[in-house]
């Protein structure tokens, strides 16, 4: 299939402040670090440096957070040009602290952001017809115009013959009601390829009783979601995915089938400084594998060992590994296979 770009990435950018003071709690911090974020942002950072030519479908405003954001996709290699400015609308931000292994607070400032504000005609300017992969993030869907904007992408992906990454992304305190991303996440499942969640994702994407969640917003690590995971998997592989990919952690990935198998691709063990990001490396790296036809197994692998990489650093899109540095990673462990 000959298209322009390997991947295009729709969804939320931002400017992430980091902590400097890893370990003290929130109130204790003196200063912080400035990178750039997001989800689909990382995962476009994580596959051009991987090798991939990647394009980014997000929104920035017409202010200073613009540029920096800009300014460093730029740098990287990740097409831009396709990124609309939106004067009436301010960039995205985002601040964490780092207190590990598992208290990780973080505070989203999305009040009136110009990502949310995608809209179809954003979508059209895009290149949602020429690329091998088309990646969405769940946060994209909790407000429109963005969440038509999305599904309209995502379906004229498809018709184009992309393969269709839905990242699962669940952000609880961007939602009115948290029942509602269930709805909105169960709608989108028939124009999708590939899931990729963490175990409280994918139950929160099935999720119809509030009391099934217990959230702390201040808290990564604290949003917990009962159910029957293996049953909403097999719910959602129902409605027309391929593959259900479950991020497990330290243990690696999990990929679920439509035919039924199921294909376990262990991780790699490393010391944790900061958890925020791993996923957005792994789905670089999984994304990678899906572009070069790879198998489930080996593009999970890869996946695993950027997640363990940037797990080991401070920040997510500015320390996404390169293909050397994951090679040199993964050696003492055998390899991706």
């Amino acid at each position: 299939m000959s298209k322009t770009y390997d991947s295009l990435h729709m969804g939320r950018s931002s400017i992430d402040l980091y902590s400097n003071d890893i370990g003290e709690p929130f109130v204790e911090i003196d200063s912080f670090a400035a990178y750039v974020g997001g989800s689909p942002t990382n995962i476009s950072v994580g596959g051009k440096r991987l090798g991939l030519n990647t394009a980014l479908l997000t929104a920035v405003g017409a202010d200073p957070v613009g540029d920096f954001i800009l300014h460093f996709l730029n740098k990287e290699g990740v097409e831009t040009r396709f990124i609309p400015r939106k004067p009436e609308h301010r960039s995205s931000a985002a601040v964490l602290g780092i207190e590990p292994p598992d208290k990780f607070p973080l505070v989203f400032y999305r009040e009136n952001c110009a990502d949310i504000n995608l809209n179809i005609d954003d979508a059209l300017a895009a290149p949602v017809g020429d690329c091998r992969v088309f990646q969405f993030a769940g946060t994209n869907l909790s407000r429109e115009p963005s969440r038509s904007a999305t599904m309209f992408a995502a379906e004229q992906a498809r018709l184009a013959g992309a393969t269709v990454v839905f990242d699962v992304d669940f952000r609880p305190d961007q939602w009115h009601d948290v029942r509602a991303f269930g709805v909105v996440a169960r709608s989108v499942l028939r124009l999708v390829d590939v899931v990729i969640g963490t175990e409280d994702e994918i139950n929160a994407a099935m999720l119809s009783d509030a009391s099934q969640m217990e959230v702390t917003h201040s808290q990564v690590s604290d949003t917990k979601v009962a159910g029957d995971t293996r049953g909403a998997i097999e719910f959602m592989l129902g409605m027309g995915p391929e593959a259900v990919v479950e991020k497990i952690g330290p243990e690696g990935a999990r990929i679920h089938l439509r035919d039924g198998d199921i294909i376990e691709a262990p991780g790699f063990p490393v010391e944790v400084t900061n958890i925020l990001g791993a996923g957005d490396a792994f789905g670089g790296g999984f994304i990678y594998g899906l572009v070069k036809g790879w198998g489930w197994y080996r593009a999970a692998r890869l996946g695993n060992a950027c997640g363990a990489i940037v797990v080991t650093e401070h920040g997510c899109a500015n320390f996404m590994p390169t293909m050397a540095e994951v090679e040199t990673f993964v050696a003492p462990y055998g390899g991706l296979d």
